[in-house]
């Protein structure tokens, strides 16, 4: 017999409620993911070396690609002493268009003593509509080392499309040893004055933020900052670059999610060998 499930009982099975754990440990010269927990529709399919036993690169997968109304995502993970590990993904996220549900991704890293940690996302996509919340939270040692971005971009530019409606919040907090060195909260509605306001966006459709912290960066903070700007994105966007006691930030506002990621990978080839003592390999999955 077909039947039709009563729509109290179909609404919870269109969203996705979905979590993925990760560990990553050292083990000789060699940094391995002894934990790859999953439920739901993220995953991790293997571990990867294409830099050698050291660093251990994860592409972590959404399989919907994208993020509708009432979805919650959570991924978390554990860099244990002296282990490396590399997180990327492979293609922009999506938030899409809510009939009135708000949508989550919440977002959890712990860096053990000695160890290092690179979060280093393609862009993330909001599209008119979407009722999104994004929080991270970074948890470092007092000597571990991360380096981390995101890239936001308001609407799909490509179709001319603005965020008019919906609403977005996000969350950012870094700290070291208990300590903040980071802390980041905004939130906007779809046609808020601060997005064409001078103080906010400045109608501006991508904004991007890219952190970097290793206990050795207060004695090269002037030299890496020296050397950050010699490069500026492509399509001459507003962009600024500081360094606070303990972090440095980058900044990009413009309309190019493409021109901020290649401005961020340059930054990231100058600052990764200060950081993590090694050069910059760029993940072969960004060239797929």
């Amino acid at each position: 017999m077909t039947s039709r499930l009563p729509l109290s009982l179909l609404e919870p099975l269109l969203n996705w409620h979905a979590e993925l754990h990760l560990g990553f440990a050292r083990s000789g010269d060699r940094t391995v993911l002894r934990e790859n927990r999953h439920r739901g529709p993220l995953r991790v399919q293997k571990a990867l070396y294409p830099e050698g036993d050291a660093v251990c690169q994860a592409i972590v997968l959404h399989p919907p690609s994208g993020i509708a109304g009432g979805d919650h995502l959570a991924i978390s993970a554990d860099v244990s002493a002296g282990a490396h590990a590399q997180l990327t993904t492979p293609g922009a996220g999506k938030w899409y268009r809510s009939g009135g549900a708000e949508a989550s991704q919440r977002i959890a890293f712990t860096v053990g003593e000695g160890a290092t940690l690179e979060w280093l996302p393609q862009e993330t996509i909001v599209f008119d509509g979407a009722r999104a919340r994004m929080e991270t939270q970074v948890d470092l040692a007092a000597d571990s080392r991360y380096i981390g971005w995101d890239i936001l971009c308001l609407g799909r530019a490509a179709a001319g499309e603005r965020f008019d409606k919906g609403r977005f919040d996000l969350f950012l907090r870094v700290d070291r040893d208990q300590r903040p060195i980071w802390i980041e909260r905004g939130g906007f509605d779809g046609s808020d004055p601060m997005l064409t306001s001078p103080a906010g966006w400045a109608g501006a459709t991508v904004c991007g933020t890219l952190l970097c912290t290793f206990p050795e960066l207060p004695t090269q903070a002037s030299t890496l900052l020296e050397a950050c700007r010699q490069t500026c994105p492509a399509d001459g966007a507003q962009h600024g670059l500081s360094a606070l006691p303990g972090v440095l930030i980058a900044r990009y506002l413009g309309d190019s999610s493409e021109a901020a990621r290649l401005w961020f990978a340059d930054l990231w080839a100058i600052l990764r060998p200060a950081c993590c003592g090694r050069p910059a390999i760029t993940p072969r999955i960004w060239n797929t």
